[in-house]
């Protein structure tokens, strides 16, 4: 069964992207790929490669000490916290009032995906640095970009006025294109970020055992995304971001992502023939 019958199954019960292509950044396959969906945890890829660059620049170290907090600055103004019975990562909110890595939390943000580790790397690179990663990656070709990172998550005043992260399947292919082609500490840094994710139930989870996958996915009420970057032993690496908001329940939103991850690795030695 193609991609494209996949998608003809779950059409009218909501929103579907997909982006297939090598790692190159040309596309080989991709539906609706230009439409923005709500990032959900996918902005956590540019929040990281930003982090990077300040790193590079030595603005920031990736060992410094970075206080657990749960207090930020909202894009809206005023203050807010991250809801703990939202976060599915416990190991940041044992560490509140203490002083950890800024490594240690960039691993959090992307192995475990903690919404609290996430905002204490933003709040130590900032909006605007995140945002320029993302749309900086935007692959050529490509119209303006309609991806964004604008706030940090669980910012209940910015999402009431508007203020939100949005992200394209082709968007995150740009950034996974990126940190694929970046041959130096900092790309490999992100590419073994990636590869720790512990969240495998997507891109994943139908795939051989022990493939490498450099991925980041990304859930919330009616939300699910992942998109990585697949090194075949047999074959060349290609790149897969599939965007969901649907009133699909989770698990077979998940089972879709699984299988178009599934049909591209079928035809990892001809990925121009996917259909």
């Amino acid at each position: 069964m193609g991609i494209a019958e996949l998608l003809r199954q779950v059409d009218g019960s909501g929103e579907f992207g997909v982006w297939l292509g090598r790692l190159d950044g040309v596309p080989v396959f991709v539906h609706e790929a230009e439409r923005p969906h709500y990032s959900a945890s996918t902005m956590k890829l540019p929040v990281a490669m930003a982090m990077m660059r300040k790193v590079e620049a030595r603005e920031l170290e990736l060992f410094q000490p970075v206080l657990v907090h749960n207090d930020f600055a909202s894009a809206a103004g005023g203050r807010f916290g991250v809801n703990p019975e939202e976060d599915e990562a416990p190991k940041t909110w044992q560490q509140l009032g203490k002083k950890v890595p800024l490594t240690w939390l960039a691993t959090e943000m992307i192995a475990r995906s903690s919404n609290l580790a996430t905002n204490l790397v933003l709040e130590q690179v900032g909006v605007e640095a995140a945002n320029a990663a993302l749309v900086e990656a935007t692959l050529p070709g490509s119209p303006a970009p309609a991806s964004r990172v604008q706030r940090g998550i669980d910012d209940v005043p910015g999402a009431r006025a508007g203020i939100s992260n949005l992200m394209s399947p082709a968007g995150m292919a740009g950034v996974l294109v990126a940190v694929g082609n970046q041959k130096d500490a900092a790309g490999e840094y992100l590419r073994e970020l990636l590869a720790g994710n512990q969240w495998n139930g997507e891109i994943p989870a139908l795939l051989p055992k022990r493939t490498r996958v450099e991925h980041k996915n990304g859930w919330d009420s009616r939300i699910r995304h992942d998109g990585g970057i697949v090194y075949p032993k047999d074959a060349d690496p290609f790149v897969l971001v599939v965007c969901t908001t649907s009133e699909l329940p989770d698990t077979d939103a998940q089972q879709l992502i699984a299988s178009i991850a599934l049909e591209a690795w079928n035809h990892r030695h001809n990925l121009e023939a996917v259909r």
